[in-house]
């Protein structure tokens, strides 16, 4: 997996494929305002319609008010088409999503060990992104080590396991069912000792809504403190495009027990949903370092706010 920007062939196959996996997001908006402005102009009422589109595709009342109002104010010739309102709004979002674009980097940092917290609720993705993530930094030159945290998983540990071998990245896992706090402490030591740039941490899927759950997950914050209060220096929140709404209830959850500092987008290759991450970075202006289309190890790549925005409008690169 590249995280790198990519110019030349790669970004049009990139670019491909990110627009293939938001085509059925694109198509509900193509579709609905080709429906409302035809034989209409943009007045009052079209603008409304737009706004319901908007909400429906999963960007929030706040941001299609934003939106529509942005699109009232320019000055548009009688006449407007459907690709001049499509184009207007794909540079109105881009707007929004630029300040956000924030790759996660190669890890070039003056700490040593970088430690990244992977949270989320079950089903998101996580361990695969973990697995990514340890490809990237490793090509980048890093001594990389993951911690197989989900221990209520022995799959979850076993495909950790498995990215280790694919990465050369060390591994440190316990038992089935041993505290996840208790061995993130010890990689953290271990982390220490022997000189790694990374550590990665994986956490067992937590329902957002489940309180003792969650307690769990302060407390490996809580505990990895007591080695170094600087840690984790990243807390990275893994959200399934999929779940549209009942994502701004995730991110409003983790933020506030255990400290997001960015998010990581995957399974838009099956969503029609994605308007989720402009109403997303629009509310919360988290960072989002890097969206998923697919199972693959370079699916996973730097969000860019004006592909995912001409993407979502179903416009070409």
């Amino acid at each position: 997996m590249s995280m790198k920007t990519e110019t030349g062939e790669n970004t049009q196959s990139w670019f491909g494929r990110l627009r293939t996996g938001l085509s059925k997001s694109a198509n509900r908006l193509s579709e609905g305002i080709g429906s409302i402005l035809t034989d209409r102009k943009l007045d009052t009422a079209t603008l409304s319609e737009i706004e319901d589109l908007l909400i429906t595709a999963d960007l929030g009342p706040a941001t299609a008010m934003r939106l529509t109002a942005q699109l009232g104010s320019r000055r548009f010739e009688r006449g407007i088409s459907a690709d001049t309102v499509r184009s207007a709004l794909a540079e109105d979002i881009a707007e929004i999503l630029a300040p956000v674009a924030k790759p996660l980097g190669d890890g070039d940092t003056p700490v040593r060990p970088r430690v990244i917290l992977v949270v989320g609720v079950n089903g998101t993705g996580k361990t695969t992104t973990i697995g990514k993530l340890a490809r990237h930094f490793t090509e980048a030159g890093k001594k990389v080590m993951l911690a197989a945290g989900d221990t209520f998983r022995a799959a979850a540990i076993e495909q950790l396991q498995l990215w280790g071998e694919r990465t050369g990245a060390t591994v440190i896992a316990g038992a089935a069912g041993s505290d996840p706090a208790a061995l993130a402490f010890d990689a953290l030591e271990r982390a220490h000792a022997e000189n790694s740039d990374i550590l990665l941490i994986d956490t067992a899927g937590r329902l957002h809504n489940k309180t003792d759950l969650m307690a769990e997950l302060q407390k490996i914050v809580r505990v990895l403190k007591k080695l170094d209060a600087d840690v984790p220096h990243d807390c990275l929140l893994v959200l399934d495009a999929t779940t549209g709404q009942n994502a701004y209830a995730q991110v409003e959850t983790f933020k506030e027990l255990v400290n997001v500092t960015g998010l990581v987008i995957t399974k838009l290759d099956g969503s029609a949903r994605g308007g989720v991450i402009v109403g997303l970075a629009d509310r919360f202006g988290l960072p989002i370092h890097a969206v998923g289309v697919g199972e693959g190890a370079d699916d996973l790549r730097p969000f860019d706010a004006r592909h995912f925005a001409r993407g979502l409008l179903g416009l070409d690169a």
